[in-house]
């Protein structure tokens, strides 16, 4: 199906969206290594608009923004599918891909925080999202997530959560609290431990020294 490479930060999120779709679907692919204070030529010339990871690269023909690039690996390389055939239940999974997107942005507020006031609303704010997932999301009557195969549903809210987890201790805050949301926290705990998942996870203890250091640079420069 031609040479694949992937522009992105062994950090991001949104990287791991992808890094997690090629691996789920067994594709070889090239991983360049960006620097987010030093972005490559190749990278700018690929992403002029936002200038942002991640970037897949195939045959020559760049894309942008990781969602759409999941979508498009799936269509590509349709085995394992990703996005359920039934076109009802596919507008659904989009409906809550986008919704993280939302609750993304919760958590950054959260991962910004300084004061406990700030904390302590964005803490609630993201119950509020949590409660919406936990109450929507599960059950035998609302099969979202991919339960026994991991959809983009799953892909698209576990790079979410676990930059939360990685906010969690930086902060020294829990927000994901098993007794609060346990059908979310369950559906994480066995999310992460998939072995296609954490065989592809970063060091962990690596992920939170280095955030930390980047949540105090953009707090120094804020």
């Amino acid at each position: 199906m031609g040479e694949v490479r992937l522009h992105g930060f062994w950090y991001s999120p949104f990287t791991l969206r992808v890094v997690w779709t090629l691996k789920l679907k067994d594709i070889p692919y090239e991983n360049i290594e960006e620097d987010r204070y030093n972005k490559s030529v190749k990278l700018l010339e690929y992403n002029p608009v936002h200038k942002k990871t991640p970037v897949l690269v195939h045959n020559e023909k760049p894309l942008c923004e990781s969602m759409i690039i999941v979508e498009y690996i799936d269509q590509v390389w349709p085995h394992n599918p990703l996005l359920p055939s039934d076109p009802y239940n596919r507008a659904l999974a989009r409906f809550w891909v986008n919704y993280t997107e939302e609750m993304f942005a919760a958590v950054v507020k959260f991962f910004r925080s300084i004061t406990d006031e700030e904390r302590e609303k964005s803490m609630e704010n993201l119950w509020k999202h949590f409660m919406v997932v936990e109450t929507q999301c599960f059950g035998d009557e609302k099969k979202i997530f991919g339960g026994e195969i991991i959809n983009i549903v799953d892909i698209a809210f576990g790079s979410m959560f676990k930059f939360l987890e990685l906010a969690e201790d930086i902060i020294g805050a829990k927000v994901l609290e098993d007794e609060k949301f346990p059908q979310l926290s369950s559906w994480y705990n066995n999310f992460k431990n998939v072995p296609v998942i954490k065989e592809n996870l970063p060091d962990h203890e690596k992920m939170v020294a280095f955030l930390k250091i980047f949540r105090e640079k953009n707090l120094a420069s804020s």
